[in-house]
Order: C-alpha cells, then sequence, then structure tokens
C-alpha cells in the first residue's frame, strides 16, 4: 500500500552501469525495505536516455501510477568526468576578478593545476581592491570604475564566465557583502556574463575555494545543457511531474535549479551514495547497526571502500581534497579506491615462480556485455571467473551471461599454463581476497576485525565458500545484503538535505556554546531553506576553532543535516529552468579532450631513489651551492610541515608561490653555514601570525618590504639569507627571499630553532647570547602599507611583546625582518643542516608512497634524523577529541589520540596497546606527550625542545594543530632536538616545558642528537 505522491525514485549514474530504484519511504521497515522495484543497465554515452530507460522498466515493473513519484534523484559522474578528461567542448574558459588589494598577486589562479587543463580554463585574472582582514575589517573598498574595467577586459577576451573571489568572504556573512555587489556590477556592465561568487562555492581557504569555484564556473553552461536533459527525460518523455535532485558529495541534496548553480557540489557524490545506500540496507540488522562498518562498494572498474559511522554517515576526509589534481576544500568522504571491479581484466603470467594470476587495474568498463567471456567476447574478467568459480562449486550459483563459455575459455587457458582449473580458480580467489583484505587493512582503525558490507553490482566477485558463507580475514563478519547491488541508487533516493556554515564569528561577551547555539541556528535556517523539514532537522558536524592574534574571534563549522520538505516545492520551480535551457540549446558536446593531454604522473620509487640534486662549485674558494628544483622543493615543504610540530602554518601557499617565481626564472640557492665569513652580514625574515589568515590572505609583498625597512635605515645589504625557524611555512621564506630579485643572495642550510616556536624569542641565538636584543633593528610590514621598525630593544622578548601588541591591529599576519647578524654568530649558534633535513624527510615520504609503502613511513622519517637513537614513534592511533582556547594571541589546547592499529606505525615495538591513550597538550605547537594506560596511569614520553610531530597515517603529511579534528587516523613521532638546545640549562629554560608553564615536567631527552648530514655534502661533484 503506497501513499499518494510519496515514491521516490533513486538513479545512479555510473561509469559502467545506471542503477536505479523504486522507494516507498512508508515501508521501509517491510520485508523489502519498501524497495517496489530496481533495475540496472549499461550506462548510455547519452545519460539522458539511460534515466529514461531505468525509470520507464521501474514503473513497468511495479505497476504504479506515475503521479504517485514525489521525486528523482540522480547521482552522476558525469561532470567531474569532463573535468578529468580535460574535454575542451564541455569546459567555458574562465576569468577571474579578485578581490584582494595588493595581496595575492605572486599567486595566480591555476598555478598549482596541471598545464594542460590550465590553458583550457584559465583565460584571466584581473586583481582589484576589496577583501577583507579576518576580523572584518576591509583591506580596501570596492570600486565600481575597477569592475567596469575589467568587464570590458574580460568581454574583449572573449570569456563570458567570471568568478568572484575575495579575500575572507565566506566569513562576510552581514556586513560589507563585496562578492554579491561586484556582481550586480559585473551583469551591470556585461548582462551576458554568467558570474560565480566563491563564497556560494566553499569555504575558508582563498586557493582551494577559487580552485572549486574556477571549475563550477567552467562546467555552468555543460552541467545547464546536462540537467536540462536529465528534466526532459523525466518531465516529457516520461511524463512525471515530481521535482528532480542531484546528489551532493557529502549525501544530501541539490534540487536541479541550485545544480546548475553548483554543479561542482555533485562531483564526487558516488561512493557516498553507496555508504548511505548500504546503512539503509542494514539499518533494522541491531547487530552491527550501531557500530562504524566498513562498506565494499564494488562496481564495474573499481573498488571503492569507506567507513560507514554509527552515525549513519561516512567517514569524511581530510579538509582539502583532490579531483583531477585540482586541489579544494569540500566535505568528502574518506575512500581509497583499487583497481578491482566487475570487469577488471584477468591475466595469467607464464612465470610460475612469482604470482600466475594478476587482475586489473585496467577493466573492460560498461563493453563488459560484448566483451567478457559470459557474453561470447575474448577478455578474461573477474565476473568470468566468478560465474566458473561458482558453476565448479555448485553453490549459490548467480546466472550471469553463459557460463559454458566462460568455462571453455578458462579450460583453455589452464591447458596452456599447466594448471587444473582447480587450482586456477583458488588463485585467482585468493588474489581477490588479498586485495580485498589489503584495502580492509588500511581503512580500519583498529586492528579489531570489523562487519563489512559488501555492495555494489561487482559484489559477485566475492565468492562464497562451500557453506555459502563470505569470509574475508580482517572481517568479523561479511554481509552481502539483499538489494547490495543497487546500493548507490538507493542512498540517492534516501538523500537528505544539509545546511552548512564555516563563518568567523566574535566571541566577546558570549559563551562558547552561546555562539554555537547561534551559528547551529543558522546551519538549521540554512538547511530548511535548502528544501529540508525542519522538524527533522539535526546538526550532524560542529567544530569551533579559536583564532591566533585575534581577540575573541572563533571559527565555527557547522553542517545541519534533515529530510527534504516536498510539500514545498511545486513543479512550476521545476519547469523554470526548462524555460530558460532545454536539452537542445548550447554548444555541441561530443567529446573532444585535449589533443595533447600532458601526462601527469608521478616519479616512481626507482626514480626518485636514483634522483640527485643539483649542487656546484660557487664564486667563493673550495664551496659549494645547491640550485633547489621543483622536485626538492615539493619535498622540501613536505619536510617543513614534518618539523612543525603542529606550528608554523601549512607551507603550501609558500610553496607555490615560489614555484612560481622559480618557473619565472628565480634561482634559489642554498650554502652551507660554512660558506659565510665571519664578517659576513646574514639577514633573517619570517611571518608572524595566525596560520588562518596565511591560508586565506595570499602574500603581497610584505616580507621584501620588512627586509627593505631594515636594510635601508642601515645602508648595507647582507650576503645570505637564513630561515627564522624552519617548522611550517616559515621555513620556505628564507628561500623566497633570497630568490627574490631585490636580494638575489643564497640561503643558508639551517635556522634558530630546528623546528617551530610559537614567539620569535625562542631562538638559539637567545639561549647563547644572552638576554639582550640580538636583532635590532627589526621591522614588521603589512603588506597594505603600514611598517613598523623597532631601532632598539632590552630584550628579545620585548621585541616580541611590542611586535606582538601590533599584530592584531595589522591583520593579524605580518612579514618580520630580524635585524643583521654575523656568519660568525650563525656559525656558532645556528641550527645546521635543517633544510637538508627537511629535504630528506620529504623524499623518505614521496619514496614510500611511490612504492605504496605508507605503512612503513615512520620508519623512513626516522632513518633520516638519525635511526632509532635519535627518533621513535611514540603513539598510533585515531584522534578521539580535540580542545583550543586562545590566551594572548595563541591557541592552547589538548590533542587526545586513542590507539588503534593503524598505517604509518613501521615499528612495531611501539604500538600502543588497545585502550590506551595519547594527549599532547599544545601552545601553537605540540609541548608534551603523555602516554595514559588503561588503568589510568600517566607516563610523559616526549617534551620540548624534543619533537613531537603528528602525522596523517594515510600518507605520511604532518598535521598542523589547527587540522586537529575527529575521527583523523595518526601517528606520533618523537625526534631529538638539536644540541643547541639541550647542551645548556638556559636552552631548557628558554624552550622546554618550563617555558610553558609546565614547571612540574622535568625535560628528560628522547634520545640522542644526530646532525643532519649536508646534501651539499653527500652530493657535491
Amino acid at each position: 500500500m503506497t501513499s499518494s505522491n510519496s515514491l521516490r525514485i533513486g538513479v545512479d549514474v555510473g561509469g559502467t552501469n545506471t542503477d536505479a530504484v523504486l522507494l516507498n519511504p512508508f515501508a521501509t521497515a517491510s520485508e523489502n525495505r519498501g524497495i517496489l522495484s530496481w533495475h540496472k543497465s549499461p550506462t548510455t554515452p547519452n545519460p539522458s536516455q539511460g534515466i529514461e530507460t531505468v525509470i520507464t522498466t521501474l514503473i513497468t515493473n511495479a505497476n504504479i501510477d506515475a503521479k504517485d513519484i514525489a521525486s528523482v534523484t540522480i547521482g552522476t559522474t558525469h561532470f567531474i568526468n569532463a573535468v578529468i578528461e580535460k574535454d575542451r567542448s564541455r569546459l567555458a574558459p574562465v576569468a577571474v576578478l579578485r578581490l584582494c588589494g595588493p595581496f595575492s598577486r605572486s599567486v595566480p589562479p591555476g598555478v598549482d593545476w596541471t598545464s594542460d587543463l590550465r590553458s583550457i580554463i584559465c583565460a584571466y585574472c584581473g586583481f582589484l581592491d576589496g577583501g577583507l582582514e579576518i576580523d572584518g575589517q576591509i583591506i580596501r573598498d570596492i570600486r565600481e570604475d575597477q569592475v567596469k574595467e575589467e568587464c570590458e577586459k574580460v568581454k574583449t577576451a572573449g570569456v563570458k564566465s567570471i568568478v568572484v573571489n575575495g579575500i575572507f568572504s565566506p566569513a562576510d556573512v552581514m556586513g560589507e557583502m563585496q562578492e554579491e555587489r561586484v556582481k550586480e556590477w559585473i551583469l551591470k556592465y556585461y548582462p551576458e556574463a554568467e558570474v560565480v561568487i566563491s563564497k556560494e562555492v566553499a569555504n575558508l581557504g582563498f586557493i582551494e575555494r577559487e580552485n572549486a569555484a574556477i571549475l563550477n564556473a567552467s562546467i555552468l553552461a555543460f552541467a545547464r545543457h546536462t540537467i536540462a536533459s536529465f528534466q526532459t527525460a523525466i518531465h516529457h518523455g516520461l511524463g512525471l511531474s515530481c521535482p528532480i535532485f542531484l546528489t551532493q558529495n557529502d549525501g544530501t541534496v541539490l534540487r536541479a535549479a541550485d545544480a546548475t548553480r553548483l554543479p561542482i557540489r555533485t562531483f564526487n557524490s558516488g561512493a557516498t551514495n553507496s555508504m548511505c545506500g548500504a546503512a539503509f540496507l542494514i539499518k533494522q540488522n541491531t547487530d552491527i547497526s550501531q557500530e562504524s562498518i566498513l562498506v565494499i562498494d564494488i562496481g564495474g572498474t573499481s573498488t571503492d571502500v569507506g567507513m560507514l559511522l554509527p552515525s549513519g554517515l561516512p567517514r569524511q576526509a581530510a579538509a582539502v581534497t583532490e579531483f583531477a589534481g585540482v586541489r579544494m576544500n569540500f566535505s568528502c568522504p574518506d575512500v581509497k579506491s583499487i583497481g578491482l571491479g566487475g570487469g577488471s581484466i584477468v591475466r595469467l603470467s607464464q612465470d610460475s615462480t612469482e604470482q600466475r594470476v594478476t587482475i586489473g587495474p585496467d577493466s573492460v568498463g560498461h563493453n563488459i556485455i560484448t566483451r567478457a567471456l559470459v557474453f561470447g567476447g575474448d577478455i578474461h574478467t573477474t565476473t568470468d571467473y566468478s560465474v566458473v568459480s561458482q558453476a565448479l562449486r555448485s553453490f549459490l550459483y548467480q546466472p550471469i551471461g553463459d557460463k559454458d563459455l566462460a568455462m571453455a575459455a578458462v579450460e583453455t587457458a589452464t591447458r596452456q599454463h599447466d594448471l587444473s582449473v582447480d587450482s586456477l580458480i583458488d588463485e585467482y580467489e585468493a588474489v581477490v581476497r588479498k586485495m580485498l583484505e589489503g584495502i580492509i587493512d588500511r581503512m580500519k582503525t583498529s586492528a579489531e576485525d570489523v562487519p563489512v558490507l559488501l555492495v555494489g553490482g561487482g559484489a559477485v566477485i566475492v565468492s562464497e565458500d562451500k557453506e555459502g558463507k563470505l569470509s574475508i580475514t580482517g572481517a568479523s563478519k561479511v554481509i552481502k545484503p539483499k538489494f547490495s547491488g543497487v546500493a548507490n541508487a538507493i542512498g540517492a533516493a534516501i538523500a537528505r538535505v544539509s545546511g552548512t556554515v564555516d563563518r568567523v564569528v566574535s566571541t566577546e561577551g558570549k559563551s562558547t556554546q552561546a555562539v554555537l547555539e547561534e551559528v547551529s541556528k543558522v546551519a538549521i535556517d540554512r538547511a530548511v531553506e535548502n528544501g529540508a523539514l525542519r522538524e527533522t532537522v539535526r546538526i550532524a558536524e560542529i567544530d569551533s576553532i579559536p583564532i591566533q592574534y585575534v581577540a575573541n574571534k572563533m571559527r565555527i563549522l557547522i553542517k545541519a543535516i534533515g529530510d527534504f520538505d516536498f510539500s514545498r516545492v511545486p513543479v512550476a520551480v521545476q519547469e523554470e529552468l526548462l524555460k530558460h535551457s532545454t536539452a537542445t540549446d548550447g554548444p555541441d558536446y561530443t567529446k573532444n579532450p585535449l589533443a595533447n593531454e600532458e601526462k601527469t604522473t608521478a616519479l616512481s620509487a626507482a626514480e626518485i631513489s636514483s634522483y640527485m640534486p643539483k649542487v656546484i662549485a660557487s664564486s667563493r674558494p673550495y664551496q659549494y651551492e645547491w640550485i633547489i628544483s621543483e622536485m626538492d622543493l615539493e619535498w622540501l615543504s613536505c619536510g617543513c610541515y614534518i618539523l612543525g610540530t603542529g606550528g608554523g602554518g601549512t607551507p603550501y601557499p609558500h610553496f607555490i608561490r615560489l614555484r612560481e617565481m622559480m618557473r619565472n626564472g628565480a634561482q634559489v640557492r642554498v650554502v652551507e653555514p660554512g660558506w659565510l665569513k665571519d664578517d659576513d652580514v646574514v639577514a633573517c625574515g619570517g611571518a608572524k601570525g595566525s596560520p588562518t589568515v596565511s591560508v586565506e590572505k595570499l602574500s603581497g609583498d610584505e616580507m621584501m618590504e620588512s627586509q627593505t625597512t631594515v636594510y635601508n635605515y642601515l645602508g648595507i645589504k647582507p650576503a645570505a639569507v637564513m630561515d627564522l625557524e624552519i617548522g611550517g611555512g616559515n621555513g620556505l621564506q628564507g628561500l623566497i627571499l633570497g630568490a627574490s630579485t631585490n636580494m638575489n643572495i643564497p640561503t643558508i642550510d639551517g635556522d634558530w630553532m630546528g623546528r617551530a616556536y610559537p614567539v620569535a624569542w625562542q631562538i638559539t641565538p637567545v639561549v647563547w647570547g644572552g638576554d639582550k636584543a640580538q636583532f635590532v633593528p627589526s621591522a614588521i610590514s603589512d603588506g597594505n602599507g603600514n611598517n613598523m621598525l623597532m631601532v632598539t630593544g632590552t630584550t628579545e622578548k620585548m621585541v616580541e611583546r611590542a611586535f606582538r601588541a601590533a599584530l592584531s591591529e595589522m591583520g593579524s599576519h605580518v612579514a618580520c625582518a630580524k635585524g643583521p647578524t654575523t656568519g660568525a654568530k650563525v656559525k656558532s649558534w645556528a641550527v645546521e643542516n635543517t633544510i637538508s633535513l627537511s629535504w630528506r624527510i620529504g623524499r623518505a615520504v614521496a619514496l614510500c608512497r611511490a612504492r605504496n609503502d605508507i605503512d612503513f613511513v615512520s620508519k623512513a622519517i626516522i632513518d633520516q634524523v638519525g635511526g632509532e637513537q635519535a627518533a621513535k614513534v611514540l603513539f598510533k592511533g585515531k584522534i578521539i577529541g580535540v580542545e583550543r582556547r586562545t590566551v594572548k594571541g595563541h591557541v592552547y589546547g589538548e590533542v587526545i589520540i586513542k590507539a588503534a592499529d593503524v598505517s604509518g606505525s613501521g615499528s612495531e615495538a611501539t604500538d600502543a596497546v588497545e585502550g590506551e591513550v595519547m594527549k599532547i597538550p599544545f601552545k601553537n605547537e605540540n609541548i608534551v606527550a603523555t602516554r595514559v594506560t588503561k588503568d589510568g596511569k600517566e607516563e610523559i614520553v616526549a617534551t620540548v625542545p624534543d619533537l613531537i610531530c603528528v602525522c596523517d597515517a594515510s600518507n605520511g603529511e604532518g598535521i598542523g594543530t589547527p587540522e586537529y579534528r575527529y575521527g583523523l587516523l595518526v601517528f606520533v613521532l618523537g625526534i631529538q632536538a638539536s644540541e643547541k638546545w639541550t647542551v645548556s640549562p638556559r636552552g631548557i629554560e628558554i624552550g622546554g616545558p618550563g617555558a610553558f608553564g609546565m614547571d612540574h615536567v622535568e625535560y628528560k631527552p628522547l634520545g640522542k642528537f644526530t646532525k643532519p648530514r649536508s646534501v651539499i655534502d653527500e652530493f657535491k661533484p
């Protein structure tokens, strides 16, 4: 029995098959879970035809009246495929207008894309006044005359798609509304333009948000054409009068009209649909419905694996994700994929000493119905071997094609390889199990076996045993629920509606709880505005991050989710889109991939191992210079963030800026401290302020302005430059300054910390040179025309306090030029060869990735920092709690990690015991690592000045304290600090636990320091 106008249709258009279900949401407790009919058919070149076909079949098989259908929800990879395939016919050129004032000019749009994709899409960039500081103050007022001028340039270039991206625009919700006003001006002077404002597309993170907005603008016309064709098929071809939705990356839905504005939000919805559909299918299984479950979705080409949380939502990946090599800040499920599917090609090797059966990663895909053996083809696929397996063992045989055709071909293959059919099938099944067991092990959060759900059309390749049971090592139980083959379509049919808020808010005069409740109401209202039924809306995700160096400010991220309110969506709204964009308008969207596509394959393990950095003889007698390449720079950036011990901010914006400088001819030179003469003048520079600012307000010329302020005042020029700290983004500032055309000097292989510290007086010159100010005059600059020079000071601590007081009034982020020092002091006090160390750590991580050996990345890092005497794995597990608060501009807090068996451990001797936790308090950087046993006993295993590095277990990357979040799998490394900190009591006083108010904690060396080997020394000619 169905309720009038209550039935839902879900469609998932995959690369191999188009799946569809017809579901009655009021009958989900019934034996058939409310599923009235389902259908699976090969995906057609024109997806609209395939959608029309599967929906017709659903309605016919269920024998229902079309007027009872309340909605059609579609999940499709159609739009992301246009980007992946770099298809000129489906990607429009885009102009970007940045509201940035003097900032971001050294990092043009698309700077981190492949050159071929950038050449298709990134057509023009204009830099305009505008933008906001983190506290809401205006960087520059927007100007209508500038917008008018830029519109003429864009129009002349023949570009219609325009992105408006303003600094801190997502936080501009009630005030200036700069992006919205500029959009109005653009449409005033260029009515034909299609304008995308960045704040509607993504969240804080200037580069990633702009990337997402550009891709969104590029596919607007194609998306409108495609969605209109969906509507034509459904409303006119099938005569349905219901609304149409598309599924988003986070498992919620967009109305078709909204999806034409924001098609990018549908890019990665397939995997989410499968997991949400799987959750629906086992909802009544009380044995496992309240625990985390691993969902294995086997399609025609690949297997996607994700973790389904007890909430029914997928575990989320990191804040920054990549699509087609483009970084974007979307909420996406944490999914790993392997090349195993129903159409994967099976090959037999002649070499009997190795594994004879290999599977994939290539697949016949949607051509399986003509290429697979069971369908009369000539390609051996996993489907064929599974059919033979089930036929031989005579259990639960699922008829697929003609088993006799597959059996004959397999028998021929066995004769050629001197095998029996049974032994060949045994080997095939062992390979399938090994591939699945490997991906299960990578996705688990503990050593315990986990329940596994098998879904997807390709799930038939996992054979039952002779008792008809499914078993895989690492799985406590394996369940293949009824209707598992169309879980993705079920997920689309039941998808809900979300409202998301990511903003910086004031906490002045309010408690944190009051602020969270206030923003939660906004998220709920936004979900209702997007179409949710208010009484069903719940808060699904919440995070609060205090902002460093900004008084009474906090970044709040909240997501609310609810069921769709179908009573509020009149058909007229849906038909409105068809009036403006029909299935026949627009250009010819025949595929036209880039003729000379750039191949962007990562270096192989052999290429990384054999790589030789360029070291040449310098102009000084018997000395050498290391000329940094792009590869060197990439490894350096990775190493810097690990050495940042949670602080210093991500090096990524500085990495792409320096890489762009190098591509434009700048030469980056590194020399050893011994290269210096005793009386050489050495400069030093770095950034002060909140990492949140640095990821949103890209650098202007403030770093060079601060240096110019100092050296113009002194009337001298430095011979070299050195980093203030190697950890985080500041680890690249010395390289940027040295490569600048204004300075053009080498960078010293060393720094004043050997890590990152919260304040600039926690440096080795203060340890060894006494309390007096070591670097005066010093200067700070905000890049917006404000410069401050401090000519004299009593101590480095006093200089720091003065600059910190000015910091909040200068945008909470400034460049600092430390006054000059001498070559003699550098050689005596610097922590040496830290650029070399960063390079070695980054290379080790890259090598592990290339070998697909992330499980041992921590051991590889340990080998580079001096071996087991100098470093160790302190813990590994899952982050289960993060507390943060701001005190005098610094973020204090604590992260709690629960023991779990995760990738990246590398040393079984230090494995954490189930039930143990590690607590790490931090002040910007990690301070102390305390291991807590199951019975509550605490043991301090590492403290500053030794390095406590929290790394992402999935890729070996360092993680900053602002990025700590629940559910992230990590390992914790302890690295012995330089003797420049540890051999004197003053070093422990300035850089040890007591400097952070932990006088009760005694510093005990973690190991024995090993001086890093210089890259120049190893590779000099």
